[in-house]
């Protein structure tokens, strides 16, 4: 099996750039991390990162770019938002979703991320036969594009607290936990056991009755998948269940489920300190999608809290309205800068901001999917991206200041390269 030897001007290790380091790869994977030997790959004018982890997006979303922008009524929200996500749903034909989740995949390379959680809701082509038509399509484009995916297929029973589904949430259907398990479980059978996870996405305790949200995390647990699901993204579906539950989605997550490290709560604006506490102090995680949550006016998530634990936050691109995960990084901070008028809100031991942010969109987000990737570690994927040291957005930049200056001031537009797999493209 054939090694390279790579050796860029910078390399990202244990939370900064240093020089002369390089970095083995056997096959797909880091096999080595030394100062010595020559190097076969001489990446002159590069910095070198692991490639960036974006844990939570909606490839098929891709194609509402610009569109849910007109305020006819002076305003919108969340909810509004969603009516014209459900007409692109309606319109879907298995080519358009194709070619929808290829850009949305390609982009995403272009960006620097290297693997993605894709929370797949969009399942059928015949609503009424439920086929799952859809599903293998989204793993054809990941693999066409490139890119390391974990597949989280979504369940989707109701349209809201004791709702029917309706209109094109009919094209999300799974009724029944068994015929949709045996769909994943036949899916698990057909992946690139290189490049290619499976997980289980409960969509929402809106939209998965109680029993069987129960029911998926004792079939997650059996089958050693992650769950992600969505929780506490918006005040109305917190009041929704306070009706219908007693409690908020959080609280009843805790007090109902053995939450543990393979559980992602996808967004959790709106989640209490206290619930916050208790999810982390079970290792549980949060994936954030700050550019998302910004266009849908969600709300400011408490990520000074979520910190606390500083693995348990990651990144997503969510609806896909852009994909650039340093500015995903820099609204995280941002937001917080708003919310509290002051800066530095989001920082580590040493009092950095970087390269927590960093953390957030690599390693994190792997811990959140479980594949070993997110971090230039001997034993991990052979994932990287590259920075481009001459681009005009980073000249004259110190290397002590590169992460934050990557971070702050530039973004997607400085990323040269990436690896998945020890396959550079």
């Amino acid at each position: 099996m054939r090694s390279d030897i790579i050796e860029a001007d910078l390399t990202w290790i244990d939370h900064r750039f240093e020089t002369g380091v390089r970095v083995t790869v056997t096959g797909d994977k880091i096999t080595a991390i030394t100062r010595d030997g020559v190097p076969t790959r001489r990446l002159r004018g590069r910095a070198l990162l692991p490639g960036f982890v974006n844990a939570h997006s909606h490839a098929f979303q891709r194609g509402l770019r610009g569109l849910g922008e007109h305020y006819p009524e002076g305003f919108g929200d969340f909810w509004s938002w969603r009516e014209a996500m459900y007409t692109l749903v309606e319109e879907l034909t298995p080519d358009r979703l194709r070619r929808l989740c290829l850009l949305a995949f390609e982009e995403m390379l272009a960006a620097g991320v290297t693997t993605v959680g894709e929370f797949h809701y969009i399942r059928h082509l015949d609503a009424e036969q439920r086929d799952f038509a859809f599903d293998e399509i989204v793993l054809q484009a990941a693999a066409e594009a490139g890119i390391r995916i974990a597949l989280l297929p979504c369940l989707y029973t109701t349209g809201g607290f004791d709702r029917p589904l309706a209109g094109g949430q009919l094209r999300f259907a799974t009724p029944e936990l068994d015929a949709a398990l045996r769909q994943m479980d036949r899916l698990e059978t057909q992946l690139n056991a290189v490049t290619q996870t499976i997980g289980i996405a409960p969509h929402s305790l809106r939209a998965v009755p109680s029993d069987m949200a129960k029911a998926c995390f004792v079939a997650a647990a059996d089958r050693d998948w992650v769950v992600h699901m969505h929780v506490e993204e918006q005040q109305r579906e917190i009041d929704d269940c306070v009706a219908a539950l007693g409690v908020r989605p959080m609280r009843w997550l805790l007090d109902n489920i053995d939450l543990n490290h393979r559980f992602t709560a996808i967004h959790a604006t709106h989640t209490t300190d206290d619930d916050l506490a208790a999810l982390s102090q079970r290792s549980g995680n949060v994936c954030v999608c700050p550019i998302t949550e910004g266009n849908l006016g969600d709300g400011i998530a408490n990520m000074r809290k979520m910190l606390e634990r500083p693995d348990s936050v990651c990144v997503g691109s969510d609806s896909n309205i852009r994909i650039d995960f340093a500015e995903e990084a820099r609204q995280m901070e941002y937001s917080q800068r708003l919310r509290d008028q002051r800066r530095g809100r989001l920082i580590d031991a040493n009092g950095h901001t970087a390269p927590l942010l960093l953390d957030c969109v690599t390693e994190n987000g792997a811990r959140a999917l479980n594949i070993p990737t997110g971090q230039i570690e001997t034993g991990h994927y052979a994932d990287f991206a590259t920075i481009d040291l001459e681009h005009p957005h980073l000249a004259e930049t110190n290397p002590d200041a590169l992460a934050a200056a990557f971070v702050f001031g530039a973004g997607a537009e400085c990323v040269r390269e990436v690896c998945v797999g020890g396959v550079w493209r």
